[in-house]
């Protein structure tokens, strides 16, 4: 019988934390009682460099129940991205199979059965997939939308519609582990990984307690994240607009020479002040696009460790 770990990282979740661990006690306990995993599965939560209670709360937890409750406490906040790989690979030696979920209880904790069920047909990971977005604001919907949608332009391999929300089997976990930037994208780089997938589908809920650690700005940074990590399309693009604008000003010197000496007097001015705006903008886009990916080359050399375990229970 396979060993189940379910790794959720936690940042700030003192509100929720909780409801969270009575929650997934619950699906280990119905599972194992069916049969489908072992009886020493257990939860692992993640505490991401937390300023509240949430590290206190993970320790209650434990002591209340030490073979289902486990925990790691990195040294500081690393970020999302992080927290959830340190709790993968802390966990790959300690299990045959992991799922991993955000502490909120946003996603449907009740299809992690059917993900068993698949992982038992032979899939390597399965993804958690919602079915719409109604629960979402109209400004996040159609940010979110939007943004599968370039990524997909740029050649990102991504499942649409899917966060963080997946099983993956021990193999699948080995091999992830062997993948040492520091630039994470996990929801592209699941799909390197390969093997037989699948998916479930579910109804994203609205948060039990506490506030999104995903505001506006870290969205975005995510985005951008995604984007320069996965693809060299926007460096491509750049060359374009250079040839373009070298375009552009052939014909501008052309419509110049064919003025002058037809007589026709050229104000100039305007134009003038118009292509230099565009220009400038044009090169300040460039540079700012060429130092996204010089910054990226600049944070893999130093081979810096990309988070600290303090403590595990």
């Amino acid at each position: 019988m396979e060993k189940l770990a379910i790794v959720v990282p936690c940042y700030n979740e003192e509100e929720v934390l909780k409801i969270a661990s009575e929650a997934l006690r619950g699906v280990l306990d119905d599972l194992i009682h069916k049969g489908k995993i072992a009886e020493d599965s257990f939860i692992l939560f993640v505490n991401d460099g937390s300023k509240d209670r949430t590290w206190e709360l993970i320790e209650e937890e434990h002591q209340a129940h030490p073979v289902q409750v486990c925990g790691v406490k990195l040294a500081g906040n690393v970020g999302h991205q992080f927290a959830l790989t340190a709790g993968l690979i802390t966990a790959m030696d300690l299990s045959d199979v992991t799922v991993s979920i955000d502490a909120d209880l946003q996603d449907d904790v009740a299809v992690i059965e059917e993900m068993i069920d698949k992982f038992h047909n032979g899939c390597d990971i399965v993804y958690g997939v919602r079915k719409e977005r109604k629960t979402d604001t109209f400004f996040k919907r159609t940010t979110a939308q939007g943004f599968y949608k370039v990524m997909e332009m740029m050649g990102v391999k991504t499942v649409y519609n899917h966060a963080d929300f997946r099983l993956m089997s021990k193999r699948a976990v080995e091999q992830f582990s062997k993948y040492q930037e520091t630039n994470l994208f996990l929801r592209g780089m699941m799909p390197l990984i390969g093997y037989q997938t699948d998916c479930v589908y579910y109804d994203r809920k609205e948060r039990v307690a506490g506030e999104s650690k995903y505001p506006l700005k870290k969205m975005v940074s995510f985005a951008i994240e995604g984007v320069t990590s996965f693809s060299t399309k926007p460096l491509t693009m750049i060359t374009g607009l250079g040839l373009f604008s070298v375009f552009v000003g052939i014909v501008m010197l052309i419509y110049t020479l064919v003025s002058v000496f037809s007589g026709h007097a050229v104000a100039g001015w305007g134009s003038m002040m118009c292509s230099l705006w565009i220009l400038g903008g044009f090169i300040l886009l460039a540079l700012g696009i060429i130092g996204e990916y010089i910054a990226k080359i600049y944070l893999e050399v130093k081979a810096r460790p990309r988070y600290i375990v303090e403590t595990t229970l």
